[in-house]
């Protein structure tokens, strides 16, 4: 048992397999749509993506002040751009599932448009397209930075982990009002 929890990928094949026979064996083969896996997709990738934002709100950002000098390469230079990875494709997968589930749905552009009575929803989509934003064009470049990812001297690299950090701090702000916004949006 030790060999198969230690190795995520078999892990994670073992929860796919455990999905699809719920889907196929227990749920019914004629309820497996194109737009349900969908929608379990972007549940999913949702639920990656705001579990690492808060990961590092709640834990790494509010830690790192604590941690002794000597160790902290190993989060800088190991843990944190692996996190990151999983972290923005979780968001760019998040944000394109979510454009999949509203098209399938049919509601995309009254969503856009901010038309009732999706307006909720779309809210929700802006929130998360703000949030998305803020990941791939503030958050990941400053923290290239500011884990010498790329060249930059001292001064940038503290300014680029401040950028990061308040980007962070306002993706978390509004993770609270998106979520609301999604799991409300169907008259939740």
């Amino acid at each position: 048992m030790t060999k198969f929890f230690g190795n995520l990928h078999l892990v994670l094949a073992a929860g796919l397999a455990a999905a699809l026979l719920i889907m196929f064996g227990v749920h019914g083969a004629d309820q497996v749509t194109a737009p349900a896996v969908v929608r379990w997709l972007h549940t999913f990738f949702g639920v990656v993506w705001i579990g690492l934002l808060y990961y590092f709100n709640f834990v790494q950002i509010p830690t790192m002040p604590n941690i002794p000098a000597e160790l902290k390469p190993g989060i800088s230079k190991h843990i944190a751009p692996a996190a990151l990875f999983y972290f923005r494709w979780a968001a760019a997968l998040t944000v394109l599932t979510g454009i999949l589930v509203a098209g399938y749905a049919g509601y995309f552009r009254e969503a856009f448009t901010l038309q009732e009575p999706y307006r909720l929803i779309g809210v929700g989509m802006y929130l998360a397209l703000i949030m998305a934003f803020n990941v791939w064009f503030i958050i990941w470049p400053n923290q290239k930075k500011a884990l010498g990812m790329v060249e930059a001297d001292d001064a940038a690299k503290a300014k680029a982990a401040t950028n990061a950090m308040m980007a962070s701090r306002l993706n978390t702000l509004l993770s609270i009002p998106m979520l609301y916004c999604m799991v409300s949006a169907n008259g939740g």
